[in-house]
């Protein structure tokens, strides 16, 4: 093991290559405590100290910008922006035929989708940065802290201000998506997936450390052992996948003979990865942000269903709120496997090449197999992303964490998700040098 590490940084291209990527995790660490324009740093230091607003959709986007969000940082957005474009990109493949096309023309439409993408970033990170200006300007960004200086985290109130706090912001995702495309090109790994797993790791030490601090050292030996034995479960059921045969029958083109191998279609279990965590925590958002809305300002008596929903579906430790969360966690990986995965168009493409699969005629047939399959192995799947899900729900009513746990939900998955693809990389990189790689 140490003597291919010591080959990685004997390779001078793959050096530079590292070198390269860690520059740029550095530089972006570094603009996440670089606080925006107009922000009174003071006040909101004192606002984390005492703030407990870390849950739902909130608390999934300063936990995917390694806390910048809170502390109004020049990156506060982090890469939550570039996300959601992506995903908005890859549904409306299904609503608008022109996408759909596009990315069947190969690499020239991939790049006109990723341009989109690219603008749909920008747009919504000038609604999310106008959206953050004036939650924060409101003083409602810590939620009910009963702190004076959480009502005053900004030195100018000026229109002028405002407006140039939300330039600073939309400049900081534009400046993100620029790392993460540059590390795709020129380092190691998928910039993006990086720059997330940069954000996340970031957060370990302060939770873990927290868990000490408040419950002991039993506590923390305890979610420790946890943590590992959660890990281990997670890289075996990401690695676990259905690998389903494929013959190719032997054709001639011209006075050449082609086909005629042997490969399989790998259907992992996990194959929504952790979208479906992503879509979970947003639509439960949503019902708590109507209710504070309808919340009277004169101090009377809300309404009842506005007392429900601030009562059971605001705060992760409600039993209401896991089952709800654990269904639709079901629910969305269904919907996203569906849409990602077309058994039509690969019983298709195998058909045009003569792929079959034995014992499976070509074409309705293949498509229907595929089908069964693959719901079959989303089951298992869904209930897994399920369970990592609540892990830190379940650490927060059992040993008061917040949504920074580390060992659960959105953080483990792509911790190890990412994790296992880079050295991937790295182990490819190092065989096309070497004849051993990292991994034996």
């Amino acid at each position: 093991m140490f003597s291919a590490i010591a080959r990685i940084f004997r390779t001078p291209d793959l050096r530079r290559k590292i070198g390269f990527t860690l520059a740029i995790i550095a530089l972006y660490r570094l603009g996440s405590a670089v606080p925006a324009p107009f922000v009174h740093f003071p006040n909101v230091e004192e606002c984390l100290a005492v703030s407990s607003s870390t849950e739902g959709l909130l608390g999934l986007v300063n936990l995917f910008s390694g806390g910048a969000l809170l502390r109004l940082s020049i990156f506060s957005l982090g890469v939550m922006p570039y996300i959601t474009a992506t995903i908005i990109t890859q549904l409306l493949r299904v609503v608008i035929p022109h996408f759909e096309t596009l990315h069947k023309e190969g690499q020239a439409g991939q790049a006109k989708l990723t341009q989109y993408t690219r603008y749909l970033t920008i747009a919504l990170a000038l609604l999310q940065s106008t959206t953050l200006v004036t939650v924060a300007r409101s003083g409602q960004l810590f939620g009910q802290t009963g702190v004076a200086a959480c009502n005053n985290v900004l030195t100018n109130d000026a229109w002028w201000a405002q407006l140039l706090m939300i330039m600073a912001l939309t400049a900081g995702t534009g400046l993100i998506m620029w790392f993460a495309e540059l590390v795709t090109e020129r380092g190691i790994g998928n910039g993006m997936s990086l720059l997330i797993f940069a954000s996340i790791a970031a957060t370990f030490p302060g939770a873990v450390g927290l868990i000490w601090q408040t419950r002991g050292f039993e506590t923390f030996l305890l979610v420790m052992v946890v943590g590992i034995l959660v890990m281990t479960a997670v890289v075996f059921v990401e690695q676990s996948q259905r690998r389903i045969p494929v013959q190719y029958a032997k054709r001639m083109v011209g006075r050449r003979t082609y086909g005629g191998t042997n490969t399989y279609i790998p259907l992992k279990v996990n194959m929504a990865g952790v979208i479906p965590v992503i879509f979970a925590s947003s639509l439960l958002y949503v019902p708590m942000l109507i209710a504070q809305f309808n919340i009277p300002q004169d101090g009377s008596t809300p309404p009842e269903w506005t007392t429900w929903v601030m009562t059971h579906l605001a705060t992760g430790d409600d039993w209401i709120y896991m089952v709800v969360y654990f269904l639709l966690n079901i629910g969305f990986t269904y919907f996203y496997v569906a849409i990602t995965f077309n058994p039509v168009e690969v019983a298709d493409n195998m058909k045009k090449y003569g792929g079959f699969i034995p014992g499976i005629r070509a074409g309705r047939p293949t498509a229907e197999y595929l089908d069964y399959v693959l719901t079959r192995i989303t089951f298992p799947g869904s209930l897994y992303l399920g369970i990592i899900a609540l892990i830190p729900l379940v650490a927060l009513s059992t040993i008061g964490a917040n949504q920074d746990f580390p060992f659960g939900g959105a953080s483990i998955l792509i911790i190890v998700g990412v994790g296992l693809e880079t050295v991937k990389q790295i182990d490819a990189q190092l065989q096309q040098r070497h004849y051993e790689g990292l991994l034996r």
